[in-house]
């Protein structure tokens, strides 16, 4: 990866692409700094801290970089961005015109983007309309609240928003890598410190419990990113057999390739569906400060720290992956397209065998791959018990796993690709070379 950014900056246009988009996540970071006024932001911080745990609100916090428990510009993220996309993948197999559109290459993609920014722009706005309603029913939070300043509030965040968006189209246009994938990559970074910030107040304490407490965790950061790697890489690959054929006096095909189908083909989307699933008693408990026995009761059962949290966020995720991948993955049109241009898989029967044999090794690899996302996912519940039995309750277990762990390492590699991609193009030999 070094090896790469420093062959990288040797060429002058893939540097000019690489300080472009670190300039846009610059300002993009200044803009998670621009408070929005009118809203007493410790407080709202001192709340997210005391009772945001375990509900939707902490997730967007997560992926905002804490900007939307600090009550800033772009507090709301990327999160109507990913909204709105994941609504137009559900549409476009439930709407025949837009399935349609899709199919048309280039151009019904650019039609589908466009109707993708519309559904952002109105998701920011409602979006920023919930949160501020959450806001005003916390008298503290806002002390006035007043027309004049709702309009601002919901302005402020529904722009911020729409702004996100055309950063992350910009880096796309004019840097390298996704542009929203990276905005998200660097919130989440920018939000570790914080979740390792008990470690040097442990060395404060004892040193040689800090001493102990860093080293566990450098460890246990590294081990997992490491099978997170390994796993994200990994594929299963079906062997193809192009037969050949006779144009004029050459003959053309006859070469053999594979069809590689990666072990977590549904990347982040089941744990983010599930996540936001089992986080909805934690939102709901939010509404009822003053909670009675029943609320009490709902609270232990639900909470994010019970073993009911964890099974039903495993068995979800299990689900949402083979529901993902039914909606983003055709076998028949794979085979189809296989047939189409003189491939076969060696021992297959064209049609419907070979449907029943990509079906088939599907199923398996993504029983593996469903059960490694809910391995990770589960990971920063199991080390949050631990720690708390050690007695390190300072240290932020969820850094160590789930959503933002799976984004960091998948952004990584897809930006290191890219790169390595165009450096590929650029170095080419020569017509006497």
């Amino acid at each position: 990866m070094i090896k790469t950014l420093q062959t990288a900056f040797k060429i002058p246009e893939i540097r000019n692409k690489i300080v472009f988009t670190l300039f846009i996540l610059v300002l993009f970071r200044i803009g998670c700094a621009i408070p929005v006024p009118f809203i007493n932001a410790p407080a709202l911080q001192n709340l997210f801290t005391e009772t945001a745990q375990g509900s939707i609100i902490q997730y967007m916090n997560i992926l905002s970089g804490d900007a939307l428990s600090k009550a800033t510009l772009f507090a709301l993220s990327i999160s109507p961005y990913i909204t709105a996309s994941i609504v137009m993948q559900l549409l476009a197999i439930a709407i025949p015109a837009l399935e349609k559109l899709q199919k048309e290459g280039e151009e019904g993609r650019k039609k589908i983007n466009q109707i993708t920014r519309y559904l952002t722009v109105v998701l920011g706005l409602i979006t920023g309309i919930g949160y501020y309603t959450y806001l005003r029913a916390n008298g503290l939070l806002m002390p006035n609240t007043g027309f004049f300043e709702a309009v601002v509030i919901v302005a402020c965040y529904s722009s911020g928003a729409s702004l996100i968006m055309w950063l992350g189209e910009k880096i796309n246009e004019n840097g390298t890598g996704n542009g929203i994938s990276l905005i998200l990559f660097v919130n989440i970074v920018a939000g570790l410190p914080a979740q390792f910030s008990g470690v040097p107040l442990m060395f404060k304490e004892n040193a040689l419990k800090g001493i102990v407490a860093g080293a566990v965790v450098i460890i246990l950061a590294v081990a997992i990113v490491a099978f997170v790697v390994y796993m994200t890489e990994s594929e299963r690959r079906i062997p193809v057999q192009y037969a050949k054929k006779q144009i004029g006096t050459k003959m053309y095909g006859g070469q053999s390739t594979h069809l590689p189908l990666k072990l977590n083909m549904s990347g982040v989307m089941p744990i983010i569906f599930a996540s936001s699933i089992v986080s909805i008693p934690g939102t709901i408990l939010m509404f009822f400060p003053n909670k009675n026995a029943f609320w009490t009761g709902f609270e232990r059962v639900f909470s994010y720290t019970s073993p009911l949290y964890s099974v039903v966020l495993f068995i979800l995720i299990i689900a949402f992956s083979y529901f993902y991948l039914a909606i983003s993955f055709n076998p028949m049109e794979v085979a189809n397209n296989l047939k189409r241009n003189g491939g076969s898989i060696p021992g297959i029967r064209p049609g419907k065998p070979t449907v029943d044999y990509i079906t088939k090794s599907l199923n398996r690899i993504t029983l593996i791959g469903a059960f490694f996302l809910s391995a990770i996912a589960i990971i920063p519940f199991v080390l949050n018990a631990i720690f708390m039995v050690v007695g390190w309750n300072s240290i932020g277990a969820m850094a160590f796993g789930g959503t933002s762990l799976l984004i960091i390492v998948g952004v990584a590699l897809e930006t290191v690709r890219d790169i390595e991609a165009q450096i590929t193009m650029r170095h080419y030999k020569g017509f006497l070379g």
